[in-house]
This record gives C-alpha cells, structure tokens and sequence, in this order.
C-alpha cells in the first residue's frame, strides 16, 4: 500500500510554489505539499510570516517577500522563486484580496488592487512557469477561486469578477498546456474561516454554516488532501476542473 500511494499521490522530487503560502489556505496547501515530499517556495507580502510558515514546514521550504499587487514585485518573485529549488513542477494561486464595497461605491482604485491581486498575479506567474512545464512534459497548475466566480452575493463586485475570471483563466490554461502534461485546475472553496474574513460578524458565520450540508464552515486543512491530489499523478487525467471543497454549499 505504501509504494501504491507514494507512487500515486507522493511529491518526492517535485517543486511547489505556493503564493499567499504564510497563512489560511495557502498555508494549509504548502504544508500538505511538503508533507507529501515536494520542495515548497511560498511568496507573501510579510516576511515574518513566511519565516514561521518556513521553519514549520522545514529545510526544504524557501520564500519570497513580495506584494503581487505590484506587478513589477510578481515577475521578480516568479524569478526568485525559482532559485532554491529550480523550476517549479507545482503551482498554486492562492494570493487574494477581499475588498467588497457596495457596487455603488465600488471605484476604480478597488477594482485595480482586486484585479491585480486575484487575476494578474495567477496569469503573470502562469505565463512565468507554464511554458516550461509544458516544455518538460509535467506540470500542476492549481487556483484558488470562490463561490463568487459563479454566483452573486455578499457584494461580489469586483471580487466575484476577478474570481470569475481565475476559473476561465484555468480553462485558458488548460486548453493550452494540458496536452503537454500540465493539468490546470481550480478549487472553489466554500465560507472559510481565515484571516481574509475576520471582518464578517459571527452571525453572518453561523448562517453560513447552516448553509452547507455538512453543517460547518471549512478549516484550511480541508484542502490539503484535494491540494495533494491536484499535485500528484492521481489527477492526469484532471484538467480544467473547478472542484468544490464547500461542504456542499454550493449545491444547498
């Protein structure tokens, strides 16, 4: 069973790059990654989180400091991050902004920062990393989308568009690569409790909790096993996929 599931899900000798890596589900995602044998390189905007997420995660792991935001910092930390370790055989989009104004009030400087963040950054490291997968004849491209990229509430203004937009971008993507071994695909979290939703009150939490079937919000940890999957041989025959890791939200 051991040499059946290291040769069907196991990393060893592979090398992600997780962005948005130093906490929630981009965390949660680079862990299980280097728990299955990959060599992980996280890119954030704060260093001392990357430094922790590091040291937890062990001597194989490296980071970035760069805002993708900036898009000047992503092609800088698309080269970086392909020093420790070598090109990148892995990578997971999971950098985002959750800005929701009202579309009232929603202005062009807040639809700038959430397109640069939640679009450009994935296509820019894409464009970085995709071709050279597709060179070498194996790649896993894996975003991180939303409820909002099919579906309207809570204000999904220029979030849900830019989210929308990943999804379509994973098809693009697909489409170009995947006859090449790289398969691309995107995870549509449901209501997760992160960092990126302290500003929702508690009520809001536990009416969205009794919205999913399984009657909880999701953990990050939820995802390290699709995480892993999506990663590993198990899904060569997976691509241009939005798989969803909501506790049946979606479908209640």
């Amino acid at each position: 069973m051991t040499g059946f599931l290291e040769e069907t899900f196991g990393l060893t000798g592979r090398v992600a790059v997780v962005t948005g890596g130093s906490s929630g589900i981009g965390r949660a995602i680079a862990a299980a990654l280097a728990g299955a044998g990959a060599s992980v390189v996280l890119i954030a905007r704060r260093e001392a989180g990357l430094r922790e997420t590091a040291a937890e995660l062990g001597d194989r792991t490296a980071y970035v400091v760069a805002d993708l935001g900036e898009r000047a910092q992503a092609h800088r930390a698309g080269d970086e991050a392909a020093r420790p370790f070598g090109e990148p055989d892995i990578l997971v989009n999971c950098a985002g902004i959750n800005l929701r104004p009202h579309m009232d009030e929603l202005d062009e400087p807040a639809w700038d920062q959430t397109m640069a963040v939640n679009l450009d950054a994935p296509f820019l490291l894409g464009q970085r990393y995709g071709p050279g997968m597709a060179e070498r004849g194996h790649g896993r491209i894996i975003n991180v989308a939303s409820q909002q990229s099919f579906r309207a509430f809570g204000n999904s203004g220029a979030y849900g568009a830019s989210k929308g937009g990943l999804v379509a971008l994973t098809r693009s993507q697909a489409e170009a690569w995947s006859a090449r071994g790289v398969c691309c695909n995107a995870l549509v979290p449901g209501f997760v409790v992160t960092p990126l939703v302290t500003h929702i009150p508690a009520d809001r939490h536990a009416a969205m909790a009794a919205r999913t079937l399984i009657g909880r919000n999701g953990l990050p940890g939820d995802f390290a096993g699709a995480a892993v999957f999506l990663a590993s041989a198990a899904s060569s025959y997976v691509t241009g996929q939005s798989i969803f890791i909501d506790g049946g939200f979606s479908v209640h």
